[in-house]
């Protein structure tokens, strides 16, 4: 009898895959879900992206293989993107290399800086793939406490305590997703701090800094960053082009050429038109992410409706398209709650314990729906008098 890898069992379907599946079904049975749990952006890309994609399309010479470290063009759009924003000076030759998604880049990373039987460190609550692909690779992964009592943030004085002794890798994601927690300067310096002293590489997934948020942070910005961090950035969230598949990491060239040497073996570059219209959104000025950030802003203020209707209790200055609210005593579990939204009212929002432990009494709501969905969703969760 044939069997899977052993591998299998270490991880689930991902959470996603499985209730879209479930309100597809829903949905094909003549229910009308709303569905505000993925962060994928309903809103386009600027135009003038989509035109050098079309323009670029149509070349004769524009469809055949790319290199692996993605082509000039881009990289330095990256690099003169980063400046601009973030005041970090990267060279786009050997600092800078581009991924078909930043979920892509944590296999890379984990694969170039991991030995099975290493350790990972990984935030409680944060994105499942840190710990499935860790897994999945035969890293142990520990994980480290993020809780609303300190703000989401890392206990360093607990860090310290822990034997650091098999740790290779710490992810981090700030601002951090689902509590919508902020990067402060004096955070991403302690990061810094923390991997130096300790001899780990520190990453630092930012994908999130361009959306209801008025200063974003680079990590690479604190002193000596380049050393021990790498920062992963994707054009998914800030630009709207979550299908397209473009993102980022920068670092050391050291770092970089060993990342590459993995990735060069596991897939091929991206399409050049879409590289280059890449390249094109990477242009945009201060007036395209107002204009985005002011959609966003409304639909804000309809989901915060959504979580007073849900009795949660929240912080009102959390960043990034999610909203993160605690709920009321008298579920058990977030799931509970959910669940009764979902069957009762036809409305998915995602519970936290899919987060990790730390998040099992909280749900975040996606803001990638427009007004209309989200009032009809608000209404409708009303209407349960919960």
């Amino acid at each position: 009898m044939i069997k899977p890898a052993d591998r299998l069992a270490l991880v689930s379907e991902y959470y996603f895959s499985n209730k879209l599946r479930q309100i597809a079904s829903m949905r094909e049975a003549g229910i009308d879900v709303i569905s505000l749990g993925i962060g994928s952006p309903d809103m386009p890309p600027s135009e003038e992206t989509i035109d050098c994609l079309c323009e670029a399309a149509h070349g004769a010479n524009m469809h055949g293989y790319q290199p692996c470290s993605g082509i000039p063009e881009l990289r330095k759009a990256f690099a003169d993107w980063y400046a601009r924003y973030y005041g970090v000076e990267l060279n786009p030759a050997n600092e800078i290399q581009p991924l078909i998604g930043s979920k892509e880049g944590i296999l890379h990373v984990t694969l170039a800086f991991v030995n099975p039987g290493d350790e990972v460190l990984v935030p409680n609550p944060g994105y499942p793939t840190y710990t499935s692909l860790s897994k999945l690779l035969g890293a142990k992964v520990v994980y480290y406490d993020l809780k609303e009592e300190n703000g989401w943030l890392p206990d360093f004085d607990e860090l310290d305590k822990m034997d650091m002794s098999r740790v290779k890798l710490m992810w981090t994601n700030y601002p951090h997703m689902p509590t919508g927690t902020n990067a402060s300067e004096e955070l991403l310096e302690r990061l810094v701090d923390f991997a130096r002293r300790k001899g780990i590489v520190l990453v630092n997934d930012n994908p999130y800094s361009f959306i209801l948020n008025e200063h974003p942070k680079s990590i690479l910005a604190v002193k000596g960053a380049k050393d021990c961090c790498i920062e992963f950035n994707s054009l998914s969230k800030s630009h709207n082009m979550p299908g397209w598949r473009v993102a980022m990491l920068a670092s050391n060239a050291e770092f970089v050429s060993w990342i590459l040497k993995v990735k060069s073996n596991i897939d091929s570059g991206m399409s050049r038109p879409v590289q280059l219209a890449a390249a094109k959104a990477l242009e945009a000025g201060n007036e395209w992410y107002a204009e985005n950030n002011a959609r966003y802003a409304v639909r804000r203020e309809v989901g915060w409706q959504i979580l007073d209707a849900l009795h949660c209790s929240y912080d009102k200055k959390q960043v990034g398209m999610f909203l993160w609210g605690k709920i009321p005593d008298k579920y058990e579990s977030a799931e509970e709650l959910t669940e009764q939204v979902l069957q009762e009212g036809h409305v998915f929002i995602t519970p936290g314990f899919i987060f990790g432990t730390n998040g099992s009494r909280y749900v975040r709501i996606s803001l990638c729906a427009d007004v209309i969905m989200l009032k009809n969703a608000l209404k409708r969760i009303q209407d349960l008098k919960l």
